[in-house]
């Protein structure tokens, strides 16, 4: 089982040897760590980990709060990808997707940011989302100026973008675990930069809206 854990712990020498050690003896392996935030003493870390199937969330969150002074935020399930920069990568393929770059990007989301579904909307309706995405989208009232973080219900947290100048909303929800950090909604907005800077992006997504071609797993 591959678990993303978002850990507020003392940002001093022996703070993440202990959380480590904790992991080690619980049987979770680390893959990865980012660290999120760091200021007034404290920091914020993510951590993937691979752990035996019988060790429960509750039980790993349980043992890592016998640590002083650490926090858990937040323990969810994440299909991350693989690699250091799997951005990189999932951007070098959408440049040669052609009309199909929009689905591509939105297929990817919830993968770089251990999200649970991702979706494209106009004002009125959906355009696109991702296989796990629920058959009523949440479409927003308006498209905030830049990303946001936010909670439209005790239950999932989301990142609202806009999409100029392709007058299209982006979702990104996560259901399963603690709301965006503000490190994620600033990794999103530099995604989408690159990506609505990419040659043909507007003049493809275009065609394919005014097509009415609105074919996604999540939206019927």
């Amino acid at each position: 089982m591959l678990l993303r854990l978002r850990l507020a712990l003392p940002d001093r020498p022996g703070s993440l040897g202990q959380v480590t050690h904790v992991l080690g003896q619980s049987g979770a392996d680390i893959t990865q760590l980012t660290v999120l935030d760091r200021g007034a003493g404290r920091a914020v870390d993510d951590l993937t980990v691979f752990c035996p199937d019988g060790l429960s969330r509750e039980a790993l969150t349980k043992s890592l709060h016998t640590i002083p002074g650490v926090h858990v935020e937040g323990i969810w399930i994440t299909r991350e990808a693989p690699g250091t920069y799997p951005e990189l990568e999932i951007l070098k393929y959408i440049t040669t997707a052609g009309e199909r770059g929009l689905s591509t990007l939105v297929d990817s989301l919830p993968v770089l940011f251990s999200a649970d579904w991702a979706a494209v909307t106009t004002p009125e309706r959906p355009v696109y989302a991702s296989w796990r995405a629920p058959t009523e989208v949440p479409i927003p009232a308006e498209a905030p100026p830049r990303p946001v973080a936010s909670t439209l219900d005790p239950a999932l947290h989301v990142i609202t973008a806009p999409l100029p100048p392709l007058a299209l909303t982006l979702l990104l929800a996560r259901a399963d675990g603690p709301c965006f950090h503000r490190t994620e909604v600033h990794r999103l907005t530099r995604i989408l930069e690159i990506f609505l800077s990419l040659p043909g992006t507007e003049r493809a997504i275009s065609r394919r809206t005014s097509s009415g071609d609105t074919s996604t797993p999540g939206v019927g």
